[in-house]
């Protein structure tokens, strides 16, 4: 053996059972009193109790986590077993998954003589005993998880008030399988995985990891999934089961540890047969002190007793971490709700209070419109560029001014052509060198005419995104209101329509005054005008004199233009139509600008007088009005989905307060556990 240290004696009284187990040291020859009954437990005790009240008010549904002992293992390890030694009750046995639901055991140390069990599951409470508590277990399983073979996250609790317990709170969850069998899911491997990675991933857990001694932990797939969220060990502490089956080399792997169990390792013999809990403790403590090669074995890291110990030392340092940071979170958690709760509308009870929560949701509509419309002001929708509304209506206008001053492509072989058939067409009594007024409008109705429909398209895709707008902001401003959410979003649909039709009406109109009147007191006409027909003589002069072999001549602003069929053309039409072609193309600079100019007045006097003047009294006067259905009433009923989400944030406050309640006793006390 090595080392010169004598083992430890165990002193076992049968009758009092684990409650009076005490150790005693050969060399120091001193008794060591049981670690299950120590006064550590009035230490835990509190901690325990505080984290127990936080799980049953259901605290870990608002997302704050709680240290818990999660108990893994491949089926078959020895996990049910390792449990009923620590609580001194039987749990299910059987063929195959034993355990299929998520078993939270609550053990609690109790100084009276008689036990009590009871069963929670699904707001259900069941009183047991220990004769009847594995039949009540496997009846609760299938109520929550079926008849079958299959598996449900529904978590069972079980609350044990025995005397000799330690104080302790464990999740027991199903045994590690990879095959189906005996009618068990196909999928039963991902199910059961997803349900460990659940609970082993928070950072608060606590894992157990229980190994059979007779198997290779470098292939335990417990270990696999453990070390995915605990790569260092740091929370895993390893229970070694069987011991007493496979004693070879069991030494050397726990010492060893190829698998990074940063809190250690725990080696137990579970009970056999029909041994009695006290029984089988009795045979623990002999196994590891007369056995050749288990004897080996540190006597700190061998035993239930010591297990326990171990347990309830690693939680109680677990829960003293954490509580701040649970406090902390439970904090955040209270003020957001708050936060959400306050942006809830209040609970109307009459018509006065419904008309001017009304009032306000349109007012405040007419404010974000006032800012994202007119001021350039998008603050409140940062990452939506679609509302930012000025930028894009500059974008519209810039688009359409481009797309209305884009220089129709150059007919070069019919030069002058539009302009001589009109002056035929329109000629008259009187002097040769005056152009008839109406052969110049003939001509601009004819270039407005080709352009007509672009400022109707242009001024009704911008009414069409203000109505986007407009919409957007008013769901945004009602969404607490589906009642009338709906007549609100349809009257502000009817208002741009009105407008809408409005601004066509108008534009039409503005595109009519440029085909029946030619005007303009911009004095840029004339010097354009002046310029282009400064080269009329010698245009004319080139097609009259040219040999008839050149057939092109550069016009100025034309580029190089067919000549051969106007030789025909007497040189007074030829002036004539140089003449008005100058005129025409010098003007219509003026008119397509002026149509820009007047649209972009326009619009953003509409838009003005949208947001300023008719979007509250449309609105106001289309819901209020007596015969339009009561729509304002409506307000009283409050939606389901509104009344859901106050019910449900009063019932998460509630339950925050009670666990800041809660954790702020304890967090008074000084809670020291360091490493023993």
């Amino acid at each position: 053996m090595e080392g010169s240290k004598m083992p430890n004696v165990y002193e076992i009284n049968v009758e009092s059972g684990i409650s009076s187990l005490s150790i005693v040291n050969t060399n120091l020859h001193v008794p060591i009193e049981a670690p299950i009954v120590s006064s550590y437990n009035d230490q835990i005790r509190p901690l325990l109790d505080t984290v127990d009240k936080l799980r049953n008010l259901n605290v870990m549904r608002e997302g704050i986590q709680l240290p818990t002992i999660v108990v893994v293992g491949d089926q078959s390890s020895g996990k049910s077993s390792v449990l009923e030694s620590l609580a001194g009750i039987s749990l299910p046995r059987g063929q195959g998954i034993c355990t299929r639901v998520p078993l939270v055991m609550r053990l609690q140390r109790s100084t009276s003589l008689e036990t009590e069990i009871w069963l929670e599951f699904d707001d259900n409470r069941v009183d047991t005993d220990e004769e009847h508590i594995a039949e009540a277990i496997s009846t609760a399983t299938e109520a929550i998880a079926g008849s079958g073979k299959g598996v449900s996250d529904t978590p069972l609790t079980l609350h044990v008030k025995k005397d000799g317990v330690p104080d302790l709170t464990m999740v027991d969850l199903p045994g590690i399988t990879r095959v189906p069998v005996n009618g068990q899911p196909d999928n039963i491997y991902e199910q059961i995985s997803k349900m460990i990675m659940k609970y082993i991933e928070p950072q608060e857990s606590i894992i157990l990891n229980v190994l059979s001694a007779t198997v290779d932990f470098t292939t335990c797939e417990s270990i696999r999934m453990s070390r995915q969220v605990d790569k260092t060990g740091e929370r895993t502490l390893a229970v070694v089961t069987k011991a007493d089956m496979a004693p070879e080399g069991l030494l050397e792997k726990v010492t060893a540890d190829d698998v990074s169990i940063g809190l250690g390792y725990v080696c137990v013999r579970n009970r056999v047969g029909d041994e009695t809990y006290q029984e089988a403790r009795m045979q623990e403590a002999l196994l590891f002190k007369t056995h050749p090669l288990l004897s080996m074995i540190d006597h700190d890291i061998v035993g239930i007793p010591v297990l326990a110990q171990r347990l309830m030392q690693i939680q109680g340092t677990m829960i003293a971490r954490c509580l701040p940071d649970i406090v902390k979170k439970i904090k955040e958690k209270m003020e957001v709700s708050y936060v959400e709760l306050n942006k809830l509308p209040m609970v109307m009870t009459s018509t006065g209070e419904a008309l001017m929560t009304f009032m306000n949701i349109i007012c405040s509509s007419k404010e974000c419109l006032l800012r994202v419309l007119l001021q350039g002001d998008f603050s409140e929708y940062p990452n939506d560029k679609s509302m930012h509304s000025t930028a894009r209506l500059a974008d519209m206008l810039d688009k359409f001014s481009d797309n209305l001053q884009a220089e129709p492509e150059v007919v070069t072989t019919q030069f002058l052509m539009d302009e001589i058939k009109v002056l035929e067409e329109c000629k008259c009594i009187g002097l040769p060198n005056f152009i008839p007024r109406s052969a110049f409008l003939a001509i601009l109705s004819k270039r407005v005419d080709a352009i007509h429909t672009k400022p109707v398209e242009f001024i009704t895709e911008t009414w069409d995104y203000i109505e986007g707008v407009v919409l957007s902001v008013l769901t945004k401003y009602s969404e607490n209101f589906p009642q009338i959410q709906s007549s609100i979003k349809r009257a502000g649909r009817n208002l741009i329509t009105k407008i809408k039709e409005e601004s066509v009406n108008r534009v039409i109109e503005i595109i009519k005054m440029e085909k029946l009147t030619d005007y303009t007191c911009d004095p840029q006409y004339m010097t354009a005008y002046n310029q282009k027909l400064a080269v009329q003589e010698i245009f004319i002069y080139d097609i009259r004199s040219t040999s008839s072999n050149i057939h092109n001549l550069a016009a100025s602003g034309f580029g190089n233009v067919s000549i051969s069929h106007l030789r025909e053309y007497d040189a007074q039409l030829l002036r004539q139509a140089f003449d008005m072609k100058m005129r025409i193309a010098s003007y219509w600079m003026i008119v397509v600008r002026r149509i820009v100019d007047n649209l972009a007045l326009y619009l953003q006097f509409s838009v003005k007088n949208l947001v300023n003047s008719q979007f509250q009294k449309e609105i106001v006067g289309e819901l209020v009005n007596p015969k339009g259905g009561g729509e304002v009433e409506k307000m009283l009923e409050e939606s389901p989905s509104v009344a859901s989400k106050r019910e449900k944030l009063k019932n998460s406050i509630k339950i925050l307060k009670e666990s800041k309640d809660a954790v702020a006793a304890i967090c008074d006390q000084k809670c020291g556990f360091g490493e023993r």
